[in-house]
């Protein structure tokens, strides 16, 4: 007994180490753009394709990874998943040209996409289930501090070392997690008479493919104003009907429509998609909000940040021992409620915040997310048969990765319109007659700064235009935090007899 608790142990160490890796990446390169555009010699739009290739190659390998789990067994896919990581992480460091990174990035997000839904379904599997909250709970650390302290990481690194060491660092991590799974993991049963659909997969990849373009340059191409990103939306929408319909008709579809008549499923794909939102979305606005407009150095807004990620661990550690003896709905709206107290707090921030305030909120943000990840991703499965494991955690991974892109997308979008929309009215009343404008002009000419100070006003406006686009942002954000809650009234939580139906899959040798 006491050497099977020791290998599940050793076990959980190697996912986590294989979760953080990849969890990191999707946002430790972020920070180092301006660097690789320099040292590549490449212009903005160029650079950005370094995150546009992983993301849109994460997105389409990702709902690939569960059918290649049934096939050839989740340990051999692992471990070619882990070593095609580390071997393109090392060519990402060593690139010499735009062209070269672009092409290694593209490849490490073919590899790294089945990490996270691989780890968590050999992590349910391990556990019972009157345990998966704890599971969940060792999961959800390192899906959710990867992309917390990740750019964090990334500019100590970036500005300490170089921006290659992003991705050389993956390499020793790398390395041990292969020797240790290969040590410990034993393979999973494969089922090779279920024939791969094609069809199916082709339209969902090109869909999703489309779609994280899309996203991820509409709005450096004005969005609907260019043909582009028309093309792209109209081709994204086709497929992805395309698929549905050949979902529920085909005798062999690529995703079983099995998957969807379980209703908790559903319900935390919704929850799992406003979280992936929320994630990333605050993260993409928290550090230039801090550097642009309050002049945080790079090193200070990651040591802001981090104490997010604090947070985030204090409640995982204490939630996984809460889920299967409180209500998880009753969790979930504890969490829900605090980031949404969070996000209130946020909507309310000046230029003048301290740091402490910045702090504390990101703790109590940090916090609240631990009570939602880890209890979402409990529930997701307590019902759902076993047999459709692969897929679903394959799918959930998906769900959140596409919530994220949208997240993104949006407050940015909404960012750059509000402070446009701010800017005027705030111009509006800045004239000769408002009160200490006048003065001030008459003072400046007098001292020939007479340019000078138009454009120092100027800036001013601008910076206290952005400052209420983004506390707008932070707002809708809250809305849309606040709208997923009634959502709670639908999942259902399971009996001990319903918890305990199930044995525990021995993956280990």
């Amino acid at each position: 007994m006491n050497t099977a608790v020791e290998k599940r142990g050793w076990i959980v160490l190697f996912i986590m180490m294989a979760t953080v890796m990849q969890a990191l990446d999707t946002t430790i390169a972020n920070v180092a753009l301006p660097h690789m555009q320099g040292s590549l010699s490449a212009t903005q739009d160029q650079i950005s394709w370094v995150l546009t290739s992983y993301i849109v190659a994460a997105a389409i390998a990702t709902p690939l990874a569960g059918y290649l789990a049934g096939r050839m067994g989740r340990k051999k896919l692992l471990i070619i998943s882990i070593v095609g990581f580390t071997l393109t992480s090392i060519l990402c460091g060593a690139a010499q040209s735009l062209p070269q990174i672009v092409i290694f990035r593209l490849l490490q997000g073919v590899f790294g996409a089945g990490l996270v839904p691989l780890s968590q379904a050999i992590l349910l599997d391990i556990f019972p289930r009157e345990q998966h909250g704890k599971a969940m709970a060792l999961w959800g650390m390192g899906v959710m501090l990867g992309p917390i302290l990740g750019p964090s990481l990334g500019g100590l690194i970036t500005e300490y070392y170089s921006w290659r060491w992003i991705f050389y660092i993956n390499v020793p991590v790398g390395i041990l997690t292969t020797l240790g799974m290969i040590a410990v993991l034993k393979e999973s049963p494969t089922d090779k008479s279920r024939p791969f659909d094609i069809f199916g997969f082709t339209l969902l990849a090109v869909g999703i493919g489309t779609l994280q373009l899309m996203l991820d340059r509409g709005q450096g191409e004005d969005w609907f104003s260019s043909h582009e990103i028309v093309a792209e939306t109209i081709i994204a929408g086709l497929c992805l009907y395309m698929f549905i319909v050949h979902m529920m008709t085909a005798r062999h579809p690529f995703l079983e429509p099995g998957l969807f008549s379980d209703r908790n499923y559903c319900v935390c794909l919704l929850f799992i998609f406003v979280v992936g939102v929320m994630i990333l979305a605050t993260m993409a606005l928290l550090p230039p909000y801090l550097q642009n407009l309050m002049g945080y150095p790079i090193i200070t807004t990651g040591l802001v940040l981090a104490p997010r990620g604090i947070g985030t661990m204090l409640a995982m550690m204490m939630v996984g021992r809460l889920v299967g003896r409180v209500d998880t709905r009753l969790i979930l709206l504890f969490g829900l409620s605090l980031v949404t107290y969070s996000l209130w707090e946020m909507s309310l921030f000046n230029l003048d915040i301290s740091q402490y305030d910045i702090v504390r909120t990101g703790i109590i943000q940090g916090f609240g997310m631990g009570f939602v990840f880890v209890p979402l991703s409990a529930v997701a499965y307590a019902t759902l048969e076993p047999r459709y494991r692969n897929e679903a955690t394959a799918l959930f991974s998906l769900i959140r990765n596409i919530g994220s892109s949208i997240g993104v997308s949006v407050v940015i979008a909404m960012l750059v319109r509000n402070t446009q929309i701010s800017h005027a009215d705030l111009s509006a009343h800045v004239t000769a007659f408002t009160p200490g404008i006048a003065e001030m002009k008459s003072f400046l000419t007098q001292n020939g700064m007479g340019a000078a100070g138009a454009t120092l006003l100027n800036a001013e406006v601008t910076r206290q235009a952005a400052s209420i686009a983004y506390l707008n942002d932070f707002r809708l954000v809250m809305y849309m935090n606040i709208a997923v809650m009634p959502l709670l009234l639908l999942l259902r939580v399971p009996g001990r007899r319903t918890q305990n139906a199930e044995p525990v899959h021995a993956a280990m040798d």
